[in-house]
């Protein structure tokens, strides 16, 4: 496995007559779980070489979020992918990504001015921007993302095809520990307490989900019954918990189109989102 840590380096290893096959890239902030890891296994069983990035993508952050204490255990992540066979790990530093002097960023799409837009501004500009240059160092056949940020594959996969992007995405189903809460990188900063309150986010969600295939199509109706769970699991600060449309966002839940339930909330200074499907 090789650790690149530059775009030209990387796209040089790219255009290796030797790495002719299909690849797939996981786009990645490291802090690595097995929820990234499965990402990994689905890159691979659709890719001959998986191309891992890790890169804590600053302009993606609020001045009073995360930033600073996100994880990087860097070393930890790069055992990880090398017992799972990843080929080439991207690595840049953020004078690599970002050098003196830049000033580009890509206007996200429509899909993202909603939901985690409006809490987030500023959030999709960042996100969109990375992954591009992402996509522009690594360019690979197939990008692969998890279903759990949700709005962000919207988001990316909007990009994509409104600028003609010449890469596949996959959207693989989110990855829950045991007892249904959905792996994350931010699951560590979660108290015993928060975490347990935590576990009311998938109950609300799969109880919306039981109520949709009953018939249930009222948005409202079903948002209230999340937040209701949510509050009695111990859960007071949320974001949202709303039933949309499953492409744009917009709440307006028909019988004859995908649905999303999604939820954004907050434990202490932890902020988790999840989502389920709602199909037709």
């Amino acid at each position: 496995m090789e650790i690149i840590d530059n775009p030209i380096d990387a796209r040089r290893w790219m255009a290796a007559p030797s790495r002719s096959q299909r690849v797939a890239l996981v786009p990645t902030m490291g802090a690595l779980h097995d929820g990234h890891l499965s990402l990994v296994r689905r890159a691979a069983s659709i890719a001959d070489r998986v191309v891992v990035s890790i890169f804590v993508n600053p302009t993606q952050f609020a001045p009073h979020e995360d930033l600073a204490r996100y994880p990087r255990p860097f070393e930890a992540d790069v055992a990880m992918l090398r017992d799972s066979g990843v080929a080439m790990v991207y690595h840049p530093g953020v004078e690599s990504m970002y050098p003196n002097g830049f000033s580009t960023y890509v206007e996200p799409p429509s899909v993202a001015t909603v939901l985690e837009g409006t809490i987030r501004p500023g959030h999709f500009r960042g996100v969109c921007t990375v992954v591009l240059k992402l996509f522009v160092a690594v360019p690979a056949q197939i990008a692969v993302f998890g279903q759990k940020d949700f709005q962000q594959s919207a988001v990316i996969g909007a990009m994509v095809r409104d600028l003609d992007l010449a890469i596949e995405m996959d959207v693989a189903a989110t990855v829950r520990d045991a007892d249904g809460l959905a792996m994350s990188s931010r699951n560590r900063y979660l108290s015993a307490d928060e975490r347990i309150a935590a576990l009311s986010i998938s109950r609300s969600l799969f109880a919306t989900r039981a109520s949709w295939q009953d018939g249930q199509r009222d948005a409202e109706v079903l948002g209230s019954q999340m937040i209701d769970i949510m509050r009695r699991g111990g859960i007071d600060n949320i974001d949202y918990a709303v039933v949309v449309d499953a492409q744009t966002l917009v709440p307006c839940p028909a019988a004859d189109r995908p649905c999303v339930a999604l939820i954004a909330a907050r434990l202490g200074t932890t902020r988790l989102i999840d989502n389920v499907l709602l199909p037709v």
